[in-house]
């Protein structure tokens, strides 16, 4: 045989193994096995590994040091450079939840002209719908929990919104292709709000209103289950008690000991929420929003809640008169809201921090940046992020850390979580690798700023349409924000303006089995657009104006 047959021969051998290599994994689908060598871990729950190992086998974690045992069929990545955390948890949000608030029973009541009669009184359950779990109403196509887990997220408690009982959340994973697939804990909360709700002719159409409506609700909870007992205990002979599904999963919340989570933003809402709780008879509170908590940090420890900071810094409205004064109090909160994280740790108060308004997980991040420049410990930041969150939801025994036997969530980076350059290079959700490329755009340096609010205008088959949309643009012309339409309000992805030109994309569900991407795009002059909307196979012209925008530019040219 020659030495070109013999080359021949080996080729032909080595194509044929890669083929049934190629077989062989299409057949068991996705790889199993992987390993992470000679990277900095940093667990969380132990000190930093410098070139270590994380081994994952069949979605877990299958050992973390120094070194480990890695199995053969492992795809391994060496790590030089590179930095392993523990995926990251949005402690509160609406990822997966699409859709409006569930129809029926307990909803919103309509006024004259139109819809059911408003609420006369707490009888009528006014937007109380606590039977609806966030769970049974999860859409795994929902565009933001990619964007999300792009951005290191792999985990998150979603919960419904809207309502003053909305319902109850469930700790996710954001990776799966069914909804099911996602749920790691569910029901994990219960959460209320103290918004008035029934408007001008309805109950309740106040804060004192809200309250009142919130302790009733739960004095007739506690009366339904003593009722429960006691028809239980001797059925014969005694009328039995009626069945409420409002009240009925308010007990069930009660029994379990789940987390209530309650709104309070400023100091004063706090001592307001101390009180609700002592009434309510509520054992486990979760305080969420704590924008003053800086002011108020050592009696939220000596009542020993736990708390959600919304990362959502306050900050002056984007299209605000530049030359309109503030008041000293609003300047002060501004200025003093970063340093709540670095109070409550001080405190000795358990906190974990969600997304809030925020649009884009770089904007989380870039918060979460400010509360470590106000104070707060790097290492206190990071955990607020993971294991934090993963306590107070009760999951702490299967996320949060880089241990051995908990899921594999991971997110891996080329540098420090918390620096604006680095970035996230893949992610594992329950052991599943994911690759983070980031969106292709053009790159000619933008022509404006398209920060701001602007008001939109189209046509569609079903008439004239207006849509609102909030923008913030980075300085390479990166855009997110949001945009309220006809079906709700949806987050923008994937935006961007180069030169004169732009485009973002968001997803709206308008009633089918999935949601509906849209793209709008065109150019920019001054403070209007125009261009083309595209939603599936529907196209149309769109204008747009900057309204807000323009008055200022019109006022500060008047000044001069």
């Amino acid at each position: 045989m020659t030495q070109r047959d013999s080359c021949r021969t080996a080729g032909i051998l080595i194509i044929t193994m890669l083929a049934l290599v190629a077989a062989n994994t299409a057949q068991a689908g996705e790889p199993r096995y992987f390993a992470i060598t000679n990277a900095r871990i940093v667990p969380v729950s132990g000190p930093v590994i410098e070139g270590g190992t994380v081994v994952i086998s069949k979605g877990l974690i299958a050992a973390v040091g120094k070194d480990g045992a890695i199995p053969p069929e492992a795809w391994v990545t060496d790590g030089k450079g590179l930095t392993v955390y523990p995926g990251l948890f949005d402690a509160l949000t609406d990822l997966g939840l699409t859709g409006g608030a569930p129809s029926g029973e307990g909803q919103a009541r309509g006024g004259p002209g139109g819809g059911p009669p408003p609420a006369r009184g707490p009888e009528d359950r006014p937007n109380t719908t606590p039977w609806v779990v966030a769970a049974d109403e999860l859409k795994a196509d929902d565009k933001r929990i990619e964007t999300w887990r792009d951005g290191g997220f792999t985990t998150a408690l979603t919960a419904p919104k809207a309502g003053i009982f909305p319902g109850q959340g469930a700790v996710i994973d954001l990776a799966g292709e069914r909804a099911g697939a996602l749920v790691v804990k569910t029901p994990a909360t219960l959460q209320l709000s103290l918004t008035p709700t029934g408007g001008f002719f309805g109950f309740p159409g106040s804060l004192i209103g809200v309250i009142g409506y919130l302790k009733q609700v739960y004095y007739d909870a506690q009366q339904d289950a003593q009722a429960q007992q006691i028809y239980a205990a001797s059925p014969r002979g005694h009328e039995r008690p009626p069945y409420d599904r409002a009240l009925r999963a308010i007990e069930e919340a009660t029994r379990d000991g789940r987390p209530v989570l309650l709104p309070a933003v400023t100091a004063a809402q706090v001592l307001r929420a101390f009180d609700i709780a002592e009434k309510l008879g509520v054992k486990t509170v979760v305080l969420y929003g704590a924008t003053q908590g800086y002011a108020i940090a050592d009696q939220i420890a000596a009542h020993k809640f736990q708390v959600l900071v919304n990362l959502k810094w306050p900050e002056k409205e984007k299209d605000a008169d530049p030359e309109a004064e503030e008041s000293l109090r609003t300047l002060r909160l501004r200025d003093r809201a970063p340093g709540t994280p670095a109070a409550l740790e001080k405190a000795g108060v358990k906190f974990a921090f969600y997304s809030g308004g925020l649009t884009t997980t770089k904007d989380i991040l870039k918060n979460t940046k400010k509360a470590i420049d106000a104070g707060l410990k790097t290492d206190a930041a990071l955990r607020a992020l993971t294991l934090s969150p993963a306590e107070i939801y009760g999951v702490a025994d299967r996320l949060g850390s880089i241990e051995a036997g908990k899921i594999a969530n991971l997110v891996v980076t080329d540098g420090d979580l918390f620096e604006e350059k680095t970035k996230v290079k893949f992610v594992f959700v329950d052991g599943r690798k994911f690759e983070i490329r980031e969106p292709e755009k053009p790159k000619d340096a933008p022509k404006g700023d398209m920060t701001g609010k602007w008001k939109i205008n189209f046509t569609t088959p079903d008439g004239a349409q207006e849509a609102s949309a909030d923008l913030t643009m980075a300085s390479d012309g990166t855009l997110s924000g949001t945009i309220t339409h006809q079906f709700g309000t949806s987050t923008i992805a994937n935006g961007w303006l180069s030169a004169d030109k732009f485009s973002f994309s968001f997803s709206v569900n308008m009633g089918g089995p999935t949601p509906t991407d849209v793209t709008f795009s065109g150019t920019m002059e001054g403070n209007t657009l125009k261009g083309n909307l595209t939603a599936g196979d529907f196209s149309t012209e769109f204008t747009g104006t900057r309204p807000g925008r323009q008055l200022a530019v019109t006022a500060n040219e008047e000044g001069r």
